[in-house]
């Protein structure tokens, strides 16, 4: 690729960036919500405290933030989806629930890697915490139109207004 370069933070995370491209880290420190998680029996009884915590590294955008919650990724986005993803019912592996948490922010094509860790807080009473960290790359650049779908929202239109026969 042209004008490829490398761009690395101070936790050596890198990754590709075209011209003048920049990263941003976005994160979600210690959330604790309590959450119906475990294998075993006694786990199945009653929810427990669980803490999350996402670092993610987001393009910044190429066009001006205009201080526009829209031309960002929101870690209320995240939050919500953490919450959505716990209300859907008993996990059984903190495993399972990182994953899930990393697909859910790399869903957004602006998400080129995170970082998630889930602890339980009140399984081995030696310890502050147990569980699991784990991190996912985004395998593939996204098209300008996928991180910026707002700019190429008319042009999509006028395209399905021709297809249907519209001017």
């Amino acid at each position: 690729m042209p004008n490829e370069r490398v761009t690395g933070d101070h936790n050596g995370a890198a990754d590709r960036l075209e011209g003048n491209e920049r990263l941003y880290r976005m994160f979600v420190k210690d959330l604790v919500l309590q959450c119906n998680i475990g294998a075993y029996a006694h786990e199945r009884l009653a929810p427990q405290p669980v803490r999350f915590n996402v670092d993610l590294h987001v393009r910044e955008p190429a066009v001006p933030l205009n201080d526009d919650l829209r031309n960002v990724l929101s870690y209320d986005e995240i939050t919500a989806g953490i919450k959505r993803l716990i209300g859907r019912g008993h996990i059984n592996l903190v495993e399972t629930l990182a994953e899930e948490i990393a697909s859910l922010c790399l869903a957004d094509p602006r998400a080129l890697h995170v970082r998630v860790s889930v602890e339980k807080l009140a399984v081995e009473p030696n310890a502050t915490s147990v569980g699991v960290e784990i991190e996912r790359r985004r395998r593939r650049h996204p098209a300008v139109a996928e991180l910026f779908p707002l700019a190429f929202e008319s042009t999509a239109a006028l395209q399905r207004g021709r297809r249907d026969g519209g001017n």
